[in-house]
């Protein structure tokens, strides 16, 4: 989550954009669930603190729909993110919101980003990521994804542009 964040401040900033990108680890033990912020606006950011009510939630992993609120804060008709495996049903979740879902373990894993046990899902959920929120392209999601990714360029960039091609907004 952390480098995702990263990866839109960053492709944010490519667009003109003020950003601010950081982390909040909480508990520090393997496993524990990870957030990561990005503010993102065309005047200088002032503002230092964490995110208490985001436009957009973005959920990596799937087991934090149970037992973390992840919705906390979320504003009325805020947007979720949520790699979610394909064909499967969503739990029941509050209709204050928008809901998007796409396979991001099932594309990394496709692309050969992490392995098929343990796929790296960053740089496909930012591409789903810039289908739900109107402020970050895919042509500058792309480029800044090119620009970072330290290994397989190539392959992050057509995952990146698969999931964005595979993400659904949730209907009823």
């Amino acid at each position: 989550m952390v480098i995702a964040s990263e990866v839109l401040a960053k492709a944010a900033f490519r667009m003109g954009f003020e950003v601010s990108s950081f982390p909040f680890f909480g508990v520090e033990r393997r496993g524990a669930p990870v957030t990561a912020f990005a503010r993102i606006d065309k005047k200088p950011i002032r503002n230092k603190s964490s995110i208490y009510e985001p436009d957009f939630v973005v959920v990596l992993d799937s087991s934090l729909l149970k037992g973390v609120d992840f919705l906390e804060g979320l504003k009325a008709g805020g947007k979720v993110l949520i790699n979610y495996p394909d064909g499967v049903a969503l739990p029941k979740l509050p209709d204050l919101f928008k809901y998007y879902t796409l396979d991001a373990n099932a594309i990394a894993a496709a692309h050969g980003i992490g392995s098929k046990v343990t796929p790296i899902v960053n740089t496909a959920i930012m591409g789903g990521f810039s289908k739900v929120c109107e402020w970050v392209s895919l042509d500058a999601m792309l480029e800044t994804i090119r620009a970072v990714a330290p290994v397989k360029k190539d392959e992050n960039v057509a995952a990146a542009r698969e999931a964005y091609d595979r993400t659904r907004e949730v209907t009823a």
